[in-house]
């Protein structure tokens, strides 16, 4: 009967209507899986580790950390990709998103596959040089690499990483020839500029604040387009001569593309709360990195912004994952 059909449809619409604020506000009623698509010890695992704690104090269940590394961080991407899109699996992104595409051949959609939630820190590269080259600041740094073209070894944490990548734009930026010096990770780097093999470091705060601390590195710029919090008297590089000139490393969270708008407004709600604690700031600060809020639409134009952005850089350099 006709007066039927119409009861069944109002029921579906009223069933409907009342769905999402019951799943919002019966979120989350079981642990959440916090993916980290890296090892544990790294910026990427201790940061996941810091919102874990926190977010899971003020959701009221515990936020698990799931180290899921290898393949430059595809294996966990490509997991949290086809999670079930129901709020309890999120992932630990960062500037590794916007590079590893343009490198390899991932699993998943780059520009599609996640909901960005919110982003967490920041970790500015810092320009650090062996304190024995006649280069105090970015100016006579890039004088002296415009008198010896090709002379000036800058050494990174490997082919295509991050740091690689942030030489690679500073070299295109500033017009100089530097010659680039690989290593398996940004602590042999670190101790290989330090020892004065190689001069220079384009590295984030995170790895390079103990030895600017003690003296065995000079810092002479800041990647970013403000000074860095730790480091107030660095100017950024574009302050001292090189405009245009910002990289780092970023730390976000994504959930699922599909994973509903009010569960990511939840999260994302939770997120910016906890950012706002002093103790959380300065367990990030201890880490040499800086709180960043952004609306979670405005993290989703950042990170299509960051692919789009190391994407020139890799193409106009050339360059090519080992």
């Amino acid at each position: 009967m006709p007066w039927k059909h119409s009861l069944l449809v109002a029921l579906a619409c009223a069933a409907f209507a009342f769905s999402a604020p019951l799943r919002a506000n019966d979120y989350p009623n079981r642990p959440i899986r916090l993916i980290v698509p890296f090892p544990p010890g790294g910026i990427n695992d201790i940061v996941g580790r810091i919102v874990a704690t926190h977010l899971g104090e003020r959701l009221g269940k515990p936020v698990v950390v799931d180290n899921r590394g290898g393949a430059g961080g595809l294996i966990g991407y490509e997991l949290a990709a086809n999670a079930p899109k129901d709020g309890y699996t999120l992932l630990i992104t960062s500037i590794a998103s916007a590079l590893n595409p343009w490198l390899h051949k991932v699993p998943y959609d780059p520009a599609n596959s996640f909901a960005p939630v919110a982003i967490l820190v920041s970790a500015p590269i810092t320009i650090v040089v062996n304190p024995d080259l006649p280069a105090k600041s970015i100016k006579e740094l890039v004088a002296l690499a415009r008198q010896k073209p090709g002379d000036l070894t800058y050494a990174s944490s490997g082919v295509g990483t991050s740091l690689h990548l942030a030489g690679e734009l500073f070299r295109t930026t500033a017009g100089v020839d530097l010659l680039h010096v690989a290593f398996r990770g940004a602590g042999p780097a670190l101790i290989d500029v330090a020892g004065g093999h190689s001069k220079i470091l384009f590295g984030t705060t995170t790895t390079t604040l103990p030895m600017i601390r003690s003296g065995k590195v000079r810092v002479i710029g800041i990647g970013d387009a403000k000074r860095s919090p730790a480091l107030p008297d660095v100017p950024t590089v574009a302050e001292a001569g090189v405009p245009g000139y910002e990289a780092g490393n970023w730390i976000g969270v994504v959930a699922p593309a599909g994973t509903p708008p009010e569960i990511v407004e939840r999260l994302h709600r939770e997120i910016s709360a906890m950012q706002d604690s002093p103790d959380v700031q300065k367990q990030f600060a201890n880490e040499g990195a800086d709180v960043v809020k952004m609306t979670s639409g405005g993290f989703g134009v950042f990170m299509k912004d960051e692919l789009a952005k190391w994407g020139r850089v890799i193409k106009t350099a050339n360059i090519k994952a080992e």
